[in-house]
């Protein structure tokens, strides 16, 4: 039977005192994120707003580099039998996907398994990691020694959204002190956010009206290093004057040159241009391509501290840390209660055929559906992190359903490979210790659960 308490507070959604508020929830000090803010009440009650998985409950210090102290880490040979067992989990379909995963279980006995894993596609949203890749890249230019400029570069730079949103349907949180509930909607010209608040709108919310606007600021970071940040008339006067050919040509070393730098390769793993139609028409960029290896390359960096340097490969991992509504690859139950870093991206279409209903997820021309996730599970008597990085591209199927499934049946694979030892003695308990706070905890999961099953993002578009 249920302890009064417990049905007084998961009616009332009340405080829990223990609760665990995570980052980026224990951020917005440093960031000025107006939306950790509103979330982190929103665990407690004092307002309406989204529940988080267990998951998403990491507090910032347990967010860190898991290879930085292995800086010579490289990916092994792929391990025939995992790759045979990922296959197997592909079915009938395994054509339609490529896919790259990295087991760093045991930090000693890396696995490495691989399927088509250096087909090329187009990334979709999953190329804003290459965005967030080239705007600290460019911070790191202009502050090569000096962390603590950057960060108050990106806590006091506002920018209001102009043209360069035209158009965008993703909505994003808005909230301000005082505020009952956190507001979802699309970006308007006239917003309002600090850089830190851009980059988490391009990032947590896969707002292609954040990323161009992040692109058309690296553009002006890029050109005018310490300079930067210009004034709204300045920076409008520099794009209207500037003939596009230069734009261009500013823009595509900005965006592409830190690729190099890094150690990837451009063949295999570019953002070409802009996310909104108002971008691509001011600032003509490229075609985007990835391969899942070369996105596998590019975590493994973040996790060394290498991608630039650590501070900017941490800031790039709490971004990607995901603490908004799980969906696709994310939204699997197995993960709940694990932390996930997250980035994923659609690109469909469709034409008429007989029988067939064109739906979100299910085109017959093109289908493309792009995850690349990062879990690390920590529960009694058993740790795993792994890597996956899924492309897809299955005709007239549900993709969105098939990553959730898969996404369970490869943390089934994990949890066979890495069986449950003995928890030890003095580890500290966890959501699943049996108290009055786990029960609650475990009733509030169920609420987000039903809460959020329906909460689906826009089409990512990358054209």
């Amino acid at each position: 039977m249920k302890s009064p308490t417990l049905t007084a507070c998961v009616f009332a959604l009340c405080a829990l005192p223990r609760l665990a508020l995570g980052y980026p929830l224990d951020a917005y000090e440093q960031t000025g994120m107006l939306r950790l803010e509103a979330y982190r009440l929103a665990q407690t009650g004092k307002v309406s707003g989204r529940l988080l998985a267990p998951g998403a409950q990491l507090e910032g210090k347990d967010i860190q580099l898991r290879l930085i102290d292995q800086p010579d880490f490289e990916i092994p040979a792929p391990d025939a039998a995992l790759s045979a067992s990922l296959k197997a989990l592909l079915r009938e379909d395994a054509d339609g996907y490529a896919i790259a995963m990295l087991d760093l279980t045991d930090p000693a006995k890396p696995r490495y398994a691989a399927h088509n894993a250096e087909q090329n596609q187009n990334p979709g949203s999953v190329g804003k990691l290459m965005v967030g890749l080239a705007w600290f890249q460019a911070l790191a230019d202009a502050y090569p020694d000096d962390t603590a400029a950057r960060d108050a570069l990106l806590y006091n730079t506002h920018h209001v959204a102009d043209a360069f949103i035209r158009s965008d349907s993703h909505k994003v949180p808005f909230w301000k002190p005082g505020d009952s509930e956190v507001v979802y909607r699309p970006i308007q010209e006239g917003d309002d956010g600090n850089l830190w608040t851009w980059l988490d709108w391009m990032m947590s919310s896969s707002s292609n009206a954040a990323a161009s606007t992040v692109m058309s600021q690296l553009v002006l970071l890029a050109h005018f290093g310490t300079e930067y940040p210009l004034s709204a008339e300045a920076a409008a006067k520099f794009f209207a004057d500037t003939p596009k050919s230069k734009l261009s040509g500013i823009y595509t070393k900005a965006i592409q040159s830190p690729l190099t730098r890094n150690g990837l390769d451009v063949t295999k793993l570019r953002q070409g241009s802009f996310f909104t139609r108002e971008g691509k028409a001011r600032i003509p960029g490229t075609n985007s391509v990835a391969t899942p290896l070369e996105l596998l390359r590019y975590i493994v960096k973040m996790e060394k501290g290498t991608l630039i340097d650590p501070y900017s490969s941490l800031a790039i991992k709490r971004l990607i840390y995901l603490s908004e509504g799980r969906i696709r690859y994310a939204s699997s139950p197995a993960l709940r209660r694990s932390a996930l870093y997250f980035k994923s991206g659609s690109l469909y279409s469709c034409k008429e055929e007989p029988g067939f209903e064109c739906g979100k997820y299910k085109g017959n021309v093109r289908n493309y559906l792009n995850s690349v996730t990062m879990v690390e599970t920590d529960e009694p008597g058993r740790r795993l992190q792994y890597i996956v990085v899924l492309l897809s591209n299955v005709l007239r199927k549900d993709s969105a359903k098939i990553h959730k499934q898969l996404a369970t049946d490869i943390h089934e694979l994990m949890e066979r490979d890495h069986p449950i030892r003995e928890a030890s003695p003095d580890r500290k308990p966890t959501l699943d210790d049996g108290s009055d706070e786990t029960a609650i905890q475990r009733a509030i999961d169920e609420i987000h659960a039903g809460k959020t099953a329906a909460v689906i993002d826009e089409i990512d578009s990358d054209e």
